[in-house]
């Protein structure tokens, strides 16, 4: 269901008391078998080897490769000259910063000569413990790390710059780690429905959303919901939008909502809560609009209602800290989770785990940070990292559909952690069975229940 995902300091644990150079012995070993396997027709291989036991791999990478028939030679302060492969030894797992301007200069060398480039455990430059990039940073096209992923190689914007990542086995005994990695078989999580439940008691959604000219995110929720199992999804929806949910939403059922400038207005509060006493989860911002009204809706049912809710999109906008007992989760992108921190965008996306998880701690809740790495952080700590997912979700809509998995998994009675790191890795692998070009959000919510019923 999860598996471990290590830092510096733990893969430091990891090989304490084990013999160092056997270790390297199976590092560079390794390392050398993959390149080859990976780059079968190359014949002249060069390592840039720095001082640490990440250089010692790579060293003996070369020394493998000239038995194997190969040109292989170490460098240090030569020229990359007609290398075909370069094997990037220089830093390892107890880098952090900003390399020193010789190390950058033979980063920015290493990058420029055009050819593959296999790192040893993780491309010179990120941190392994964050997956940072303070300064100049190796392009891999593969890397070969040890023993178990590390954070740098899963978390952006590191992941972005280790290319193919192969995980080998050194002989160490694995270790309990505080952030993991999600699998598919967290949806095994998930209850299924039993024959003696009802449509009720399989999972009831209510989604609060919708404006005018926004009406797409809301159905998108629902519909989803739906895919994701709820057996009962109504939406509460402006009063002026009601014949286009009458229209797009056939399952739904749909509660007419007091409205100013086609927004729900505040006076819908009331209705809303009692309709929600029934529900067994709420999903709120899919569409809402923004102003002082939507804002005060959203503040208000999450104060006043005990239910379990996820808010996006709109809902996140101006979302003050809040105090609530129910499960909550936020699914902001790099944007939103930005403007509720008050940082650049840009900021979150090169500190993503700081991000997350001054997200959580804020509001006192889960915090979903979406992205190819996306990462689901608690107050609690321990971060979980779900990356099963494909390019096809970077359209239009598919947060929209996040939401209504998450509101499903809630309404399920899952804990919201648990609940958010499903309905991610749901939402991620149902993108691998879509068509990759010209994908839209509709058929990834077509797609889940192929998902849901795949054996895990």
């Amino acid at each position: 269901m999860l598996d471990p995902l290590y830092t510096a300091d733990e893969m430091k644990a990891a090989e304490a008391g084990h013999d160092v150079d056997e270790l390297m012995a199976r590092a560079g070993r390794a390392v050398a078998e993959h390149a080859m396997r990976r780059f079968p027709d190359a014949r002249r291989f060069v390592a840039v080897c720095g001082q640490g036991a990440n250089g010692g791999d790579g060293r003996i990478a070369m020394e493998i490769l000239e038995e194997k028939g190969r040109a292989a030679r170490p460098v240090e302060d030569a020229p990359l000259g007609d290398a075909e492969v370069i094997i990037d030894a220089l830093f390892g797992t107890g880098f952090h910063g900003e390399p020193r301007e010789e190390a950058a200069r033979r980063i920015e060398e290493m990058n420029a000569a055009g050819v593959p480039v296999v790192s040893v455990d993780l491309p010179s430059g990120v941190d392994a413990s964050t997956g940072e990039v303070a300064g100049a940073c190796v392009q891999a096209d593969l890397t070969v790390t040890f023993h178990g992923p590390k954070v740098g190689v899963e978390v952006a914007p590191g992941r972005f710059r280790a290319g193919e990542v192969v995980v080998v086995d050194i002989g160490l005994e694995p270790q309990e780690t505080e952030h993991r990695l999600v699998t598919p078989a967290i949806l095994a999580q998930i209850p299924r429905r039993q024959p003696d439940q009802n449509k009720y008691t399989a999972g009831t959604v209510l989604v609060v959303g919708g404006s005018r000219g926004l009406t797409g995110a809301p159905s998108l929720a629902s519909e989803a919901a739906f895919r994701a199992d709820a057996g009962y999804v109504a939406v509460a929806v402006p009063n002026s939008t009601l014949e286009v949910f009458e229209h797009r939403l056939l399952e739904a059922v749909k509660l007419a909502c007091p409205e100013e400038d086609g927004k729900i207005s505040p006076r819908a509060i009331e209705p809303i809560a009692e309709f929600a006493s029934k529900a067994g989860s709420l999903a709120l911002g899919p569409g809402l609009g923004r102003g002082p009204g939507p804002k005060e809706v959203v503040r208000r049912l999450l104060e006043e209602l005990d239910r379990p809710a996820v808010v996006d999109a709109d809902g996140l906008h101006d979302l003050e800290p809040f105090e609530r007992d129910a499960p909550t989760v936020l699914t902001p992108h790099e944007g939103e989770l930005g403007r509720l921190l008050g940082v650049e965008s840009n900021w979150v996306a090169t500190h993503r785990i700081q991000a997350v998880e001054r997200g959580a701690e804020m509001y006192g809740c889960v915090c979903v940070l979406k992205g190819a790495d996306t990462l689901i952080a608690a107050p609690e700590g321990g971060l979980l990292v779900s990356s099963l997912g494909t390019p096809a979700l970077a359209t239009a809509g598919t947060g929209d559909v996040l939401t209504g998995i998450v509101a499903a998994f809630l309404a399920k009675g899952v804990e919201a952690r648990i609940a958010a790191a499903a309905a991610v890795a749901a939402h991620q692998l149902a993108s691998t069975l879509i068509p990759q070009s010209g994908a839209i959000a509709s058929d990834v919510i077509g797609a889940l229940p192929l998902v849901l019923d795949a054996p895990v």
